[in-house]
């Protein structure tokens, strides 16, 4: 170990040799004994019994541990999918004190109620490389030949994967710049690499086809990725979802302790007039970024993700009846139940819970479902963040459930 974290300080070995030297397990440890010596900071509370040798090359580079972060479950929540129909307990990773009792409540006046219904309106990961011609009139011909041609593009992007499929490539022209949004499914995964790899291959078929043409680069930001975009607002990106319940004026006053009414009344002048006042893109919501983030990392999704996959819309009204009807779209949630850190034992555990690790049968089930109960659980994060907004009960909550004393 001396001589190692010696090595390490003179500049002769490298923090990221270790793992080739001794293996990612230990490595991981040697990193974290080095820099406990150059920093002086205790870093004990990093410490994770992880396979490191698994995770190096896959999830993580240099690693040193694992930082701990609670899980709350919200739940029982009443949710009918596009194919299910079932009670499902949602786990929230978090360190916003009231967050988890806030879906809950919500989730409790939903089972009172009824059942959220939620259901997928597409489901299409994307990729926009873009591509230099010499002029105008050449960027308009690749565009058509592109729109012409979709089978022999199909066939170049289906040689890179078994998984997923080419479904259609929207040209957008710059002048002499090419933007070619490709849209695919990519089953249970979320997708984002596999759509990479073949977008490449399809560039790669239209430069042998176009030898005037030049290859930018793979991603031209109109796929758009960890952005909040106009165009994953209008046309979608990975999972398009959306959710609706309708909660009973007694469940209403009991539960949330309000009225139809004045939730429809927040909603129309908080998420419609004031964040179309503010220009938002996308955040027509009260909190949904709260718990698409709190779902996120507790089942190793991309957090990054977080920024496009919580572009919302929430709707309320008051039913001819006078209970509330309450409805939330997600059109670009980007979410899977394989790849990225999803194999990770806590993180699989938490897909579990909700009866959607893994695979599906038939490909693209399970992170389909996964969508549609991260959507119901967006719906009653909103209802009940609405309803303490209406009643005035904000501050109080968070008083009580988010400042304790230590």
């Amino acid at each position: 170990m001396e001589e190692l974290i010696e090595a390490l300080s003179s500049g002769s070995l490298r923090l990221h040799e270790l793992d080739v030297k001794l293996g990612s397990k230990e490595a991981t440890r040697v990193r974290r004994s080095f820099l406990e010596r150059v920093t002086g900071a205790d870093l004990s509370a990093l410490d994770a019994d992880l396979p490191y040798d698994q995770i190096v090359g896959r999830n993580c580079e240099n690693t040193i541990g694992a930082v701990a972060i609670p899980v709350g479950v919200a739940g029982p929540l009443p949710v009918e999918g596009s194919d299910f129909r079932r009670e499902v307990y949602v786990p929230l990773a978090t360190t916003e004190g009231a967050l988890v009792a806030t879906v809950n409540r919500g989730a409790s006046a939903i089972r009172r109620s009824g059942w959220v219904r939620s259901r997928t309106l597409s489901d299409r990961m994307t990729r926009a490389p873009v591509l230099e011609t010499p002029d105008l009139d050449h960027s308009i011909e690749l565009a058509r030949w592109v729109e012409q041609n979709l089978e022999r593009l199909r066939s170049a992007f289906r040689s890179t994967t078994s998984h997923g499929d080419l479904i259609r490539v929207v040209p957008f022209v710059v002048g002499k710049y090419v933007f070619l949004r490709m849209e695919a499914s990519t089953g249970d995964a979320m997708g984002m690499n596999m759509v990479t790899r073949g977008a490449q291959r399809v560039v790669e078929e239209l430069l042998r086809e176009f030898p005037w043409l030049r290859h930018v680069s793979v991603s031209g930001n109109l796929c758009t990725d960890k952005k909040a975009t106009s165009v994953n607002w209008i046309m979608g990106r990975g999972k398009s979802v959306s959710a609706e319940a309708v909660i009973r004026r007694d469940v209403v006053s009991s539960v949330l302790k309000t009225t139809p009414e004045a939730i429809e009344r927040v909603v129309r002048a908080k998420l419609h007039l004031g964040s179309a006042r503010a220009g938002t893109i996308g955040g027509f919501s009260a909190h949904i970024a709260n718990v698409i983030a709190a779902v996120f990392i507790a089942t190793g999704q991309d957090p990054a993700q977080v920024v496009e996959s919580s572009m919302a819309i929430t709707y309320a009204e008051v039913t001819e009846s006078g209970d509330l009807y309450l409805s939330v779209t997600l059109p670009s949630l980007e979410v899977g139940t394989v790849g990225g850190g999803t194999w990770l034992p806590a993180q699989r555990a938490a897909l579990a819970l909700m009866g959607v690790a893994g695979s599906g049968d038939p490909p693209g089930t399970n992170a389909r479902r996964f969508a549609e109960i991260v959507a119901s659980a967006a719906l009653a994060g909103e209802l009940s963040l609405l309803a303490a907004l209406s009643s005035h009960h904000l501050v109080e909550a968070h008083e009580r459930l988010g400042r304790a004393k230590r």
